[in-house]
């Protein structure tokens, strides 16, 4: 018996969410309205651990005795120093530095804010300190209300406004904390109880998640299994009786 090759056994579909191909474009219009608007690719998005609790919200902040810089550290740093630049010349060293500076082309720099979310934005390694401080002032929810950014760790205020992004360490990229510089008897859970971000940038929150999406998902089936044909044997040839001859006598 044989099995036809064209049978075919369906399997089941396989789930994938489904993204109207609407959304997809509105997120790619609200993203394309953002950078026309501030000049810079903008993104948006929620850290892990996140509050709800304005107290909790403001004693997010560790305290500065646990970014201190430890003689440990100090050694550390030191032993991954494999290079003697004094045995280089000037003209070398500097070969060299504007070689690297050119493979870099963007500095991403994410500022997390203590309500848990996190800004994302593009810098050329070229532009000052001062370019992210004057972006920060043009989307935040107060900008009337002074603040300071830090690295960590150990724990280091971002205070040379003329130092470019390269020079300061932030290539490729760099995470950057925000944090309000308000008076002692201030009422900092006041102050922290609403979101640190403008509306409009809060709505872009998640967007690039649905516009980097090459189209929208559907429900696709699975490639189908064929059942290969089963391989036809040939049938023995029949075995022959023996036959005694006529002149063989017993």
């Amino acid at each position: 018996m044989f099995v036809d090759g064209s049978l075919v056994v369906p399997l089941k579909r396989r789930r994938h969410s489904y993204i109207d191909p609407m959304e997809v474009e509105s997120a790619k219009a609200k993203l394309a309205a953002a950078k026309e608007k501030y000049g810079r690719e903008i993104r948006v998005f929620e850290t892990s651990g996140c509050s709800s609790s304005p107290t909790a919200v403001s004693s997010s902040e560790e305290p500065d005795e646990f970014y201190e810089f430890t003689a440990e550290d100090y050694y550390r740093l030191l032993a991954t120093k494999k290079e003697d630049k004094f045995l280089k010349t000037r003209k070398i060293r500097e070969a060299e530095e504007a070689a690297r500076r050119s493979k870099f082309t963007k500095a991403v720099t994410r500022v997390r804010f203590p309500d848990n979310h996190t800004l994302e934005v593009n810098f050329h390694p070229s532009e000052t300190m001062q370019s992210l401080v004057d972006f920060l002032k043009k989307v935040v929810a107060q900008p009337d209300i002074p603040f300071y950014l830090y690295t960590t760790p150990p724990k280091k205020l971002i205070k040379d406004m003329s130092q470019d992004f390269y020079t300061a360490g932030f290539i490729p990229g760099a995470i950057v904390y925000f944090s309000y510089d308000l008076p002692k008897g201030t009422d900092v859970a006041a102050t922290n109880s609403g979101p640190f971000l403008q509306e409009d940038i809060m709505s872009l929150k998640g967007l690039e998640v649905i516009a980097e999406r090459p189209e929208a998902l559907q429900s696709v089936p699975e490639p189908v299994a064929v059942i290969p044909p089963p391989t036809a044997q040939e049938p023995k040839p029949a075995e022959k009786k023996a036959v005694k001859p006529k002149w063989l006598k017993m």
